[in-house]
């Protein structure tokens, strides 16, 4: 830190707190959305959490500067305790500061009856999200229960209560709910999330095209991954599209975000990425599943789940990508088929299922006849395979026409 003088440091926290309470006077909702940016490391919060430090006695310059309105200090002082906090990285007192000043300032933002606070309630549901998050680090450093994020959700539902009216201030809804979803996928409560997305979805105070599209894209990200943690994956690949399609092309970041989900969801229903889009947005963790996919290697897609096991299971498809088994073993019963059908097109139908457990093995993958019966039997029943079996001659008997129907952007059937 550079040398600050008492003078200096005395002009910046004045110049602050004048800024604060021009940005009110005029309603500039993005000046004073700046000024909460406590985890920016804004050059102008910095040397302000400097000024601070010199100048013991802040507390007095705030009173001297609320003359007029008490709320406004209510406001500026844990404010400024936060600021000061979070510059010599006191996280948990950062956080119980900011929630005492985000309290007073939404007692505020109830009774202001227009929408030009709405861009500065946007900083503050996102910085005491981050700064929940710093504060339950440093407690689980010192052995400590971290609560603070899960304060942090019982704050956004209070700011989540104060937009969900019937009035301007509503267009601010989303932008919370996709804070709380990030806080209740952080906790791993994602079950919380279903009464926020009852109140987005069937009140009818909310047109949800109204939202802006940014977070409309953000929302549909989240409820898309709720949709592949509950296996619904139409609804997934409707939602997670949508995000895809909305999302802004500049952030490469987000995009490769929702393509982590996207994608399991896209090879569930049998629809395949091009090689170069996994390249473009670096999602090589899918490259030998897909080749699996296209190939009917058994053992390839194996490979590819245990190496990446950790980084799925983290994403939460690890299940899904395991399911792909099944059309992996379709590709491989329709690739012997299509051998068979240039040596014996006679033939072609029959399929002996020692073949298949020859094939198999040649794979490295051990299994016995009526193992593969039983596999042969799931893919029939699951649609994925038209066909019977000739039980006594071990033979599995396809249908002449259309043996392997496509997904056709639907799931194998349950």
């Amino acid at each position: 830190m550079a040398y600050v003088s008492m003078g200096e440091a005395h002009r910046r926290i004045t110049d602050f707190l004048g800024r604060f309470s021009d940005s009110i006077a005029s309603q500039d909702g993005a000046a004073l959305r700046s000024l909460l940016a406590v985890s920016s490391n804004s050059s102008l919060l910095l040397s302000l959490a400097d000024a601070l430090n010199i100048f013991q006695d802040w507390a007095r310059l705030v009173k001297q500067a609320d003359r007029n309105s008490q709320q406004l200090g209510e406001i500026l002082v844990p404010h400024l305790r936060c600021i000061q906090s979070f510059r010599i990285g006191r996280f948990v007192e950062a956080y119980v500061a900011f929630e005492k000043s985000a309290n007073a300032f939404l007692q505020e933002f109830r009774n202001w009856e227009t929408a030009w606070a709405v861009e500065a309630v946007y900083m503050v549901a996102h910085e005491i999200r981050v700064l929940a998050e710093l504060a339950d680090k440093e407690l689980s450093s010192m052995g400590k229960n971290p609560e603070k994020l899960q304060g942090a959700g019982s704050f956004l539902m209070k700011v989540f209560g104060s937009l969900a009216g019937k009035g301007p201030k509503r267009v601010g809804a989303l932008y919370v709910t996709c804070q709380l979803f990030k806080v209740y996928f952080k906790l791993g409560t994602v079950h919380l999330c279903r009464s926020v997305i009852r109140s987005i979805e069937t009140a009818k105070i909310f047109d949800f095209e109204e939202f802006p599209s940014s977070d409309k894209a953000t929302y549909m990200y989240y409820t898309g991954r709720l949709e592949v943690y509950n296996e619904n994956f139409v609804a997934a690949d409707q939602k997670l599209t949508y995000a895809l399609m909305h999302c802004n092309s500049r952030y490469e970041a987000n995009l490769r975000m929702i393509l982590k989900y996207l994608i399991p969801v896209k090879l569930s229903i049998g629809i395949l990425p091009k090689m170069t889009l996994l390249e473009k947005y670096n999602l090589i963790e899918y490259t030998n599943v897909v080749k699996a996919l296209k190939s009917g290697d058994l053992r390839l897609l194996r490979r590819a789940l245990q190496e990446h096991e950790d980084q799925f299971l983290r994403t939460g498809v690890y299940l899904v990508l395991e399911k792909l088994e099944l059309q992996v073993y379709q590709r491989l019963v329709k690739k012997i088929h299509m051998i068979q059908k240039q040596k014996d097109p006679s033939k072609a139908h029959q399929i002996k299922l020692d073949l298949i457990v020859k094939a198999l093995k040649w794979l490295q993958v051990d299994m016995d006849v009526d193992e593969v019966e039983c596999i042969m039997a799931i893919l029939i029943y699951k649609n994925l395979m038209k066909g019977y079996f000739a039980h006594k001659s071990k033979v599995v008997v396809l249908s002449k026409q259309d043996p392997f129907p496509k997904l056709k952007g639907k799931p194998v059937s349950s």
